[in-house]
């Protein structure tokens, strides 16, 4: 039963992902990847992973899609102002051609993995205090320096709109 669950999950996303860049009008495009975003959340869940699945829906589906929504309608942007993408499922298409020998490689490294490693899932997987002690001990340095970038891109945002604005 979570096989199948988990196909319709993974259905779900892919075409919630297609949806998303093949889309021209950006509110398809956000919705679609709203879709996107309940289907891992999904996953998640199957996973045993409460506190993923939360901050999936809450944080991503909730609060990050809310304000891209919001930008984009605030903006009110026409198709007139859309660039002309003539040929954008040919360049999808060579996209995943180009795509093709990574799928191959990862495919490859799938089949090879033991029949143990691809069922079980260890213990207290996704959970808030295990999640936070493997963030805060090995992975401190990693967090600390993104945290500095996401800073850094949003002063230079500030930045270059106070540029427009003059």
């Amino acid at each position: 039963m979570a096989d199948i669950v988990f196909a319709i999950l993974a259905i779900f996303a892919l075409v919630g992902a297609f949806g998303m860049i093949s889309f021209h009008s950006p509110i398809h495009s956000a919705l679609s990847f709203i879709v996107t975003i309940l289907a891992l959340a999904g996953i998640f869940a199957l996973l045993s992973a409460p506190f993923l699945f939360a901050v999936q829906i809450i944080v991503y589906a909730g609060a990050i899609m809310v304000l891209m929504l919001f930008i984009i309608m605030f903006l009110n942007v026409r198709e007139s102002n859309f660039p002309k993408e003539p040929n954008k499922f040919i360049s999808m298409f060579f996209g995943s051609i180009l795509l093709l020998p990574v799928n191959i490689f990862i495919v490859r490294a799938f089949l090879k993995m033991p029949e143990k490693s691809m069922e079980i899932v260890e213990d207290g997987f996704g959970n808030i205090g295990s999640l936070s002690m493997e963030l805060f001990t090995r992975w401190l340095l990693p967090f600390e320096a993104i945290s500095i970038l996401l800073l850094v891109a949003l002063v230079g945002a500030v930045v270059l709109a106070r540029k427009e604005e003059s």
